[in-house]
């Protein structure tokens, strides 16, 4: 019988994990509930990048302490996210203060954060940059649930299940070594 509690994540598996967002100074920037599980499937475009890329391999239980740089996270500010705009189009009972973040919507209807640098009598500046960008984050994780794609399920029922886990993680530029392999069969 196959030991499925060896499943690891590979793309396309569908995950089930509690994660804590943290900047350098300690600052929580994002968490998930405590019974309420980020669920998602690897390569849906639900992650940043760099953490899908630190995620695979991992198994059920596993808990990681991840640190991302920004390139591989919310990438760097970048000046032409930044706005003036006008203080007549805030509302007026709304007390806006340095530091504040609001929700925006762009015109196709997209929900986008905007943190207020600057407010004056006649301008608001907006930076529009992710609240994160220009920070090494961390990522701590843990993994309550891996759902094994249907590549997975036939690659563990024709015995070749881990030789397929190391070639995909390998493909994604991560080093395993022998004990990440093993559990098979």
């Amino acid at each position: 019988m196959t030991n499925i509690s060896a499943i690891t994540i590979c793309p396309s598996s569908e995950v089930s994990m509690y994660f804590t967002l943290s900047l350098p100074d300690g600052t929580v920037a994002d968490c998930t509930d405590e019974n309420e599980p980020l669920v998602f499937t690897m390569g849906d475009g639900s992650l940043i990048e760099g953490l899908e890329m630190m995620l695979y391999g991992l198994k059920e239980g596993d808990k990681q302490c991840l640190s991302i740089d920004p390139v591989d996270a919310f990438g760097f500010p970048d000046e032409e996210s930044i706005h003036a705009m006008p203080r007549e189009d805030f509302d007026d009972s709304f007390k806006l203060e340095e530091g504040v973040i609001i929700e925006f919507e762009t015109p196709s209807g997209e929900a986008i954060p905007g943190t207020i640098k600057k407010v004056t009598e006649q301008e608001v500046t907006v930076d529009f940059n992710h609240p994160c960008a220009g920070f090494v984050v961390t990522f701590d994780v843990e993994i309550l649930k891996i759902t094994a794609s249907q590549a997975q399920l036939d690659a563990i029922a024709n015995g070749d299940y881990i030789q397929e886990v190391i070639s995909d993680v390998d493909a994604n530029g991560i080093e395993l070594d022998e004990s990440d392999a093993k559990g098979s069969s």
